[in-house]
């Protein structure tokens, strides 16, 4: 049998396998590196640790969060949200209180007592164009042709009222106030339709004979006529304002 080579054992004996690996990567490692300055060093350490105490911050909230009743928690989340914010430097802007002006009830009553009292049942006219049944009134000092027209339907009917089921009270306030508001719309012309007066005790036109005087108690009023048959005939009156 053949006896091993003295100079073998003393090759493996100091080089064994297991360490040749680790010389071989280590040497690897060491080519492979690359060198850093004294600065980068310090920036690198200073970021670590700065990640450090973001992380310790972290579990510290998380511990207060974990501790603070869940009703508090979004307030609480929010405050730590907000806690580095800043006020706007605006100045405040102060909104003055706006009141609704006061309603002059009295003023109005005394308006509606003032319409009630400018038409009146005892005004007896001295002077008016009779037509057997007709209702003709014009003002004097205007032309006779206003009247004609006015028959004729020249002037546009721009409003109306209806004194059907009124009491004669009722009715003298209803046509003051009516022909008081076509005043200060700019209304010219209107239709008042009283009726004939066939469901009355005597069946005759009671409001008929009333509007006419209180019409001419109105200086607003230039002339009336009794309505064509188709906007009404005997049963209403066309009345024309002053512009």
């Amino acid at each position: 049998m053949a006896k091993p080579n003295p100079s073998s054992i003393k090759s493996q004996s100091l080089t064994p396998k297991s360490l040749a690996p680790k010389s071989l990567a280590k040497n690897k490692v060491t080519l492979n590196a690359i060198p850093l300055t004294k600065t980068e060093v310090i920036a690198i350490k200073n970021e670590l640790a700065q990640l450090n105490i973001a992380k310790q911050e972290a579990l510290k909230n998380q511990q207060k969060t974990a501790e603070i009743p869940a009703a508090e928690q979004d307030k609480h989340l929010f405050l730590e949200a907000v806690k580095n914010a800043r006020p706007l430097n605006t100045e405040p802007q102060h909104s003055e209180k706006t009141f609704p002006k006061p309603i002059a009830k009295q003023f109005i009553r005394d308006e509606k007592q003032a319409l009630r009292d400018s038409l009146s049942d005892d005004f007896y006219p001295a002077h008016e164009l009779e037509s057997g049944e007709e209702l003709l009134y014009l003002r004097t000092g205007q032309s006779p042709n206003v009247l004609s027209k006015l028959r004729r339907g020249f002037w546009v009917i721009q409003a109306q009222i209806d004194l059907h089921g009124l009491i004669s009270d009722e009715a003298r306030e209803y046509v003051a106030e009516f022909l008081s508001s076509c005043k200060k719309r700019n209304i010219r012309c209107v239709r008042i339709v009283h009726g004939k007066g066939l469901g009355s005790r005597n069946r005759e036109p009671v409001l008929k004979h009333k509007l006419r005087n209180w019409l001419m108690q109105k200086d607003e009023v230039i002339a009336y006529a009794q309505a064509k048959p188709e906007d009404g005939g005997s049963g209403a009156v066309i009345v024309l304002l002053k512009a």
